[in-house]
């Protein structure tokens, strides 16, 4: 039933009204909150988000978004959470403890994500929500008042940054550092614009919200701030960045979700540098124009998504043969074909490990959060120029968009500048020596008593030119072989965090980090004896992963994949089949949705039977 007017507002029997420190009207500081903003992706619930992101991330705080938006180009429902705080923030959060809903269907199709006790904030324009003793209610006209204060032809256009004012107040956030990022987001629209959307937030901000105010309070600083100055970004936006510390400044790419604002970025920035970008006519052609840009001496990138990457592959087994320094990034997504555009999945290890015909090994590398993204390009860099390969990144859709505040890196310090090596090679060089890695010579040096080296797909000799000998296949084939097993005898041995020994051990990769910490954080704190490692490096894999293994009673490995047709997904069927330890079972889903540290303790439970059998019902958070 709807609510008389926008003041009445229900409070759950289990919260009292007034909580204790409220009284003297002064809020009391709450270290983390849960926001989750439900409308359409027309709405601008993003920009919304975005903005409380890096207004955390601006005052020291620690902060995890999650977005999802529709797959059609006409748009439909979507969502972006906000998780802030001044602790340790691993995840988006279980649950909400606000829930705004834009329309009906967003109460609807969310209002089981408010804990309980929890409080929904709707638009009374559009909703007509039940009455229930699990969460308190209140009601805003967020498009009517929008309207009242904006007026003119923009109607209900400012009704995310009236909703953003209405939190401003809410959790008693900056408002000086707020009005600041919104006149950096809207000045290049013009004075009107900005003016406008000003008074949309002013009016979203004087809204009477006190009733809210005394059952909820303001959102905490942080006292233990590093000094060190904060980034808030997005994972795309920082895998950029990391490509350009890393040296990269030639690539090429073809448009696809949820890779394409990784190479909107490069087109932009990498001219700054000297550099170019190519948007390519298709996929087949950007591997193309990245390889010449290889073959051309430069350490060069080129990217895309599960589909994408598949059309790659034929290009990459070339690469792989003529022994290329190239950066190849898959931004996951659900599949297969075109699936699940706008959702997570890590079903692409098979497929980057193991897609070209032939024997073709290349490294895979994976980050684990936002931060990562930055610095896994570092290392791709890196290891495709020491080593003279491919490089593989997977990252995901989740970690494309998601928002997270982390130190400023010492870009100064970590720079790479490119520098093509012109220099006058002897009558001994080979750029494929039998027993050495890989050098090229780029066109136009010198060759002085040595045949000239040529670049090629076919099997070559020490020069590269080609041969059919089948011994001669036989060494190479073994020499590509081996650089990849030198690069995995020399990466650091995975991090144990939590219990060094014990019943449990979580394995993950990628963006499975977060909750896969706080699930064993939650754990240990419930008695249990639960360790976990992360894998940023999936092929080669790192030293000492047997003897991690031994020191516990079962391996579960969390990963967002099918379990396929023996029960076990694709890192755990690659763990099972390098060390034939029984203990490694695996813990999956593929609902395009992130992992949630409920079902991660449940999916332990389940697997360990009655051992485990209190974690099953787990409190959320």
């Amino acid at each position: 039933m709807p609510y008389p007017n926008p003041y009445q507002f229900m409070v759950s029997p289990n919260s009292p009204a007034t909580p204790e420190g409220s009284a003297s009207g002064a809020p009391k500081s709450i270290n983390d909150v849960v926001v989750r903003l439900a409308g359409n992706s027309q709405d601008g619930i993003q920009t919304i988000g975005g903005f409380l992101a890096r207004l955390a991330g601006r005052s020291a705080q620690e902060v995890m978004t999650y977005m999802t938006i529709p797959s059609t180009i006409s748009g439909g429902p979507s969502i972006f959470q906000v998780r802030m705080g001044t602790g340790d923030i691993l995840s988006s959060g279980d649950e909400a403890d606000f829930l705004v809903a834009f329309y009906d269907h967003s109460y609807k199709n969310h209002i089981d994500h408010l804990r309980k006790g929890g409080i929904l904030i709707y638009d009374t324009d559009h909703v007509e929500p039940e009455l229930s003793p699990d969460y308190l209610a209140v009601g805003v006209p967020f498009t009517s008042a929008t309207i009242e204060a904006v007026g003119g032809s923009a109607k209900e256009k400012g009704k995310n940054i009236f909703v953003l004012g209405l939190l401003c107040r809410l959790f008693d956030l900056d408002v000086a550092k707020l009005t600041g990022l919104i006149r950096e987001r809207f000045a290049k629209f013009g004075e009107d614009v900005v003016r406008n959307t000003m008074l949309a937030f002013d009016a979203g901000y004087a809204w009477p919200a006190q009733n809210i105010r005394e059952i909820y309070h303001k959102l905490a600083t942080n006292d233990n701030d590093s000094g060190h100055p904060q980034i808030t970004t997005d994972g795309n936006t920082a895998m950029t960045l990391g490509l350009i510390t890393a040296g990269v400044r030639y690539g090429a790419g073809y448009p696809i979700t949820p890779w394409s604002t990784i190479m909107e970025t490069l087109r932009t920035e990498l001219q700054k540098y000297g550099g170019l970008f190519v948007q390519a006519e298709d996929e087949l052609g950007a591997i193309a124009y990245a390889l010449g840009f290889a073959y051309a001496g430069h350490l060069s990138i080129t990217g895309s998504s599960g589909p994408g990457l598949s059309l790659k592959m034929e290009a990459l087994g070339w690469a792989t043969m003529a022994e290329l320094p190239l950066i190849i990034i898959n931004v996951q997504r659900g599949g297969p074909s075109t699936g699940l555009p706008t959702n997570v999945e890590q079903s692409d290890l098979m497929q980057a490990i193991y897609g070209s015909h032939g024997d073709s090994p290349r490294v895979v590398l994976a980050p684990q959060n936002v931060e990562d993204c930055f610095y896994i390009a570092l290392e791709a860099g890196r290891i495709a120029g020491e080593y003279s390969t491919p490089v593989i990144i997977l990252t995901d859709q989740a970690l494309s968009s998601r928002i997270e505040a982390f130190d400023e890196p010492d870009v100064d310090a970590l720079m790479v500048t490119p520098d093509i090596d012109l220099t006058a090679k002897g009558a001994d060089f080979k750029p494929y020596p039998i027993d050495a890695l890989t050098r090229h010579a780029p066109p136009g040096t010198k060759i002085e008593g040595a045949p000239y080296p040529t670049v090629t797909g076919l099997e070559h000799d020490e020069h590269g030119h080609p041969s059919g000998n089948p011994a001669q296949h036989q060494k190479m084939t073994a020499k590509r072989r081996n650089k990849i097993k030198q690069l995995g005898k020399s990466l650091p041995r995975p991090e144990i965090h939590g219990d060094q020994d014990g019943d449990v051990l979580l394995v993950g990769w990628g963006s499975t980090f977060g909750p896969l910490r706080e699930a064993v954080n939650r754990a240990r704190k419930d008695g249990q004896k639960v360790g976990h490692i992360h894998l940023r490096h999936l092929n080669p894999l790192p030293p000492e992963l047997e003897r991690i293994f031994s020191r516990f009673r079962q391996v579960f490995v969390v990963e967002m994949n099918d379990q396929g047709l023996y029960g076990y997904g694709q890192l755990a069927t690659l763990l099972r089949a390098r060390y034939a330890n029984p203990a490694i079972r695996s813990i999956t889903k593929t609902d395009g949705l992130a992992f949630k540290v409920r079902e991660i303790l449940n999916g332990v439970a389940e697997l360990s039977g009655s051992r485990y059998a209190s974690v099953s019902g787990y409190p959320d958070v």
